[in-house]
């Protein structure tokens, strides 16, 4: 069991780090196909997210794909709207949170197939001089601001959706890091890959403090997992901006249909 895992694995960490999502959304499903127990799948997805996240990370890291500073900022307020989302799930209509979300999905994933470029977003603004509100931004020869009044809400919003969803906080990261962030669709998928790795780290330690981790089990699973992000980020660093972005508007309205389908209770 624990090698056809290992090659299941191996594939979606080559996804997950092809387009910087993490593998949340690929690695608890198929740990749960082979038999995993749910408490076991989920605590030891984070463990494999922080190896997909680091994995890829350096490689990405070379090719100067990663915004540091950037993915921090954004991070923050997502594990907080993460956090809340996490509390409020049992108080809301998961299907009607969910739906929502898939709405997003669909979207979101519409606009990036079609290569939608929203250079006037609200998001952004011309001409501001770089303060406590506004972000400085410079990217291939484009000189902007990003309205942090209106990012911090719109991250917190998200990490709340992708918590009550149960997915990848990529999945929404990055075309909303593309759209209306104006980061390039190359930098948005490293940076992507820094923080997955942080929000998995804020994660395992909250399991450690409840539960324990089938270290054997999951060190075996690293390998594979290590290895696919190793070659998911080398083949991402030379795949085309344009056609990484439209291959994830692709995988986003995957996401959006798997989503449905289990939400719904249809497979």
């Amino acid at each position: 069991m624990i090698l056809y895992l290992s090659i299941a694995l191996f594939f979606a960490s080559f996804i997950a780090s092809l387009f910087g999502i993490g593998g949340g959304v690929l690695y608890t499903p198929f740990q749960l196909w082979f038999g995993v127990p749910f408490n076991n799948a989920s605590v030891t997805s984070f463990i494999l997210i922080m190896a997909t996240s680091l994995s890829a990370t350096l490689i990405f890291r070379r090719s100067k794909r990663v915004d540091w500073y950037f993915g921090i900022i954004l991070e923050v307020p997502t594990m907080a709207g993460a956090f809340l989302g996490g509390i409020i799930a049992h108080y809301f209509s998961s299907h009607l949170l969910t739906t929502v979300l898939i709405v997003l999905l669909v979207v979101t994933a519409w606009s990036m197939i079609k290569s939608f470029n929203f250079k006037g977003t609200f998001c952004v603004v011309e001409g501001v001089v770089e303060s406590f509100w506004y972000l400085k931004r410079k990217w291939e020869g484009s000189d902007y601001s990003i309205d942090m009044r209106y990012m911090i809400p719109i991250m917190f919003v998200t990490g709340v959706l992708i918590s009550v969803a149960g997915i990848s906080g990529g999945v929404l990261q990055i075309p909303i890091m593309v759209l209306l962030f104006r980061t390039p669709m190359s930098v948005a998928v490293g940076t992507s890959a820094f923080m997955v790795g942080l929000t998995a780290t804020a994660g395992i330690v909250g399991h450690l403090m409840v539960e324990s981790v089938n270290w054997k089990s999951a060190l075996l699973l690293l390998i594979p997992v290590f290895i696919g992000a190793q070659i998911g980020s080398r083949v991402s660093v030379a795949v085309k901006a344009s056609k990484l972005k439209w291959l994830y508007g692709w995988f986003l309205l995957l996401v959006a249909v798997i989503t449905f389908l289990r939400v719904w209770n249809i497979v």
